[in-house]
Order: C-alpha cells, then sequence, then structure tokens
C-alpha cells in the first residue's frame, strides 16, 4: 500500500450527503476483485448519460477536477452497502483522500485499508474547505498526516484526530498483509516449532 504523508492537490466539491457506495460504484462493476480498473466508472451513473457519454455538468468531469486528488463532501459519506470497490474505484481515479463531516462506518474502515485518508471535521471547516474547492485548480488543499492538519486555499488550518495505529499504518504504507508480514520471524519460528512437534500436522 502506498505510503500516506502529505498531499497538496486539487480538491473537487461534491456538496452532496448521504452518498452510499451504489452511487459511488454501481452494483453491476462489483464483479471484479481486481482493485485497479474502476476509477473509470466511479460516480458512473452522474458521470455518464445512458449512451455511454460524459455529463459535462459533473465535477468530475471538468477541468480541473479531473485531475482531484482530495474529495470534499457532505455527511455521512460512503454509507450503504459494505463494498469494498468503493474506495478501490476512489483511490483508482486518484483521491487519497476525502474530507466530510462524517462517514459510513464500513466505509470509514476500508478507506484506511486501502490507502485513502477519510477526514472528518466540523461541518462549519468542511464548508471553507467546499468553498476553496469551488474555486478550482489554482486553490489548492493541503492536508499532513502528521500533523494532522488540513490548510485550505487561503490559509486556513483544521487540525483533524485520527486513531494512533490507523496513521501509523498509513504513515507506513502498511495494509492487513503488510502487517501479517511484520510477524514473519515469529511465524516462522513458531511453524518451525510446529513442524519438529507435531510433523503429522
Amino acid at each position: 500500500m502506498d505510503k500516506f504523508e502529505k498531499l497538496t492537490g486539487i480538491a473537487a466539491p461534491l456538496p452532496m450527503i448521504n452518498v452510499d457506495t451504489d452511487m459511488i460504484i454501481p452494483k453491476q462493476f462489483l464483479k471484479t476483485i481486481k482493485r485497479t480498473g474502476l476509477g473509470v466508472n466511479l460516480f458512473d451513473e452522474m458521470r455518464y448519460d445512458r449512451d455511454g457519454n460524459e455529463m459535462p455538468d459533473f465535477v468530475l468531469n471538468r477541468p480541473p477536477y479531473r485531475e482531484a486528488e482530495i474529495l470534499v463532501t457532505g455527511e455521512n459519506f460512503g454509507c450503504g452497502s459494505s463494498r469494498e470497490h468503493a474506495p478501490w474505484a476512489i483511490k483508482d481515479f486518484g483521491i487519497r483522500c476525502i474530507i466530510a463531516p462524517s462517514f459510513a462506518d464500513i466505509f470509514h474502515n476500508n478507506c484506511f485499508k486501502n490507502g485513502i485518508l477519510p477526514v472528518s471535521l466540523p461541518q462549519e471547516q468542511v464548508d471553507v474547505l467546499m468553498k476553496d474547492a469551488e474555486k478550482g485548480g489554482n486553490a489548492r488543499i493541503s492536508v499532513d498526516l502528521e500533523a494532522q492538519t488540513v490548510t485550505g486555499a487561503e490559509g486556513d488550518v483544521f487540525h483533524f484526530e485520527i486513531d494512533p495505529f490507523r496513521k501509523h499504518c498509513l504513515l507506513e504504507g502498511l495494509d492487513d498483509i503488510a502487517l501479517s508480514m511484520q510477524q514473519m520471524p515469529a511465524i516462522e519460528i513458531y511453524e518451525a516449532r510446529l513442524a519438529q512437534d507435531r510433523p503429522w500436522v
């Protein structure tokens, strides 16, 4: 998993509440077990018409937001079903940080497991960042995970809370497999002892 330390980039404004995982990645794209290739279908039913043509009014279809690395959105983001394809699609598009007043629990957990930083901030602070994001490509937002701060385009600095263990995993780029691999010396000792004591297993 890619490390997350500091990020300065274009933020796309999505002023919607209760964005569920079916809106993020519709059910017809859940057949794959690959974590790549889903970015093109992120928010598919809002990005494309029935003929597959881009809808120019949708934020991610407009320059400069095609290159967005941050998403500023409304409360209860990621509600609905627990599909992990939702963070897969978000990351594959290129978004590494989502800022919202609140997140659905399972989606929130899945973000951390896929190298995405979900930042919860009070509504009034999200409103400031939403206005910054609406200014376009010249209004960059910065996120510093070590300092736990978000800096808006006008210099406003907001502090966010994060679980220390999850922070460590993002800073070091550790997913569940990588965390297990850190215990490899102890695992190898255990396996060697098991092979000696119970060779029939």
